[in-house]
């Protein structure tokens, strides 16, 4: 009995407490509100996990926005206006999907262009590689020059 007791103990003491966790609890008016607070605490980031949506996150911060973006939601506020609220508050930073403006073209774009830019690299060194081979393989004299370099050199030697 008291082994059983001891291997409880060592149980309790070795389960993650992360387990022990407060998990949000939300009321809402309709299925309409519900679903729209899930897409949003998917689409925005956590500040402090960095990699991780508010939906994952543990984070208090996580927990902060959820409360808020649930008091958006509940007001009656559009996606926009809870991204538009987190995004003046965070930072672009909580948008797992940026803008797409000026400020970040070279996200956006700069894949595809260092991409465009590598391919290009690539075909102008094969293309240069192949001409200096095919230079090479040419032979460019005549049996007749051969010859009469030969006879030049075969003088020299006397």
């Amino acid at each position: 009995m008291l082994t059983q007791l001891r291997g409880l103990l060592l149980a309790l003491l070795l389960m993650p407490f992360s387990a022990w966790a407060v998990i949000d609890t939300y009321e809402f008016a309709n299925d309409q509100q519900q679903d729209q607070y899930k897409v949003l605490i998917e689409e925005l980031r956590c500040p402090k996990c960095q990699n991780q949506n508010l939906a994952d996150s543990n984070a208090p911060i996580a927990s902060d926005m959820r409360r808020e973006i649930h008091r958006m939601v509940t007001e009656g506020q559009t996606n926009q206006d809870v991204v538009d609220f987190m995004v003046a508050r965070y930072g672009d930073f909580v948008n797992y999907r940026p803008r797409r403006d000026s400020s970040t073209l070279v996200l956006w774009y700069g894949p595809i262009g260092m991409l465009v830019l590598g391919a290009v690299v690539v075909l102008m060194l094969a293309k240069r590689k192949r001409s200096g081979k095919s230079e090479d393989r040419t032979d460019t004299s005549s049996k007749v020059d051969r010859d009469k370099l030969q006879r030049l050199l075969d003088k020299e030697d006397d």
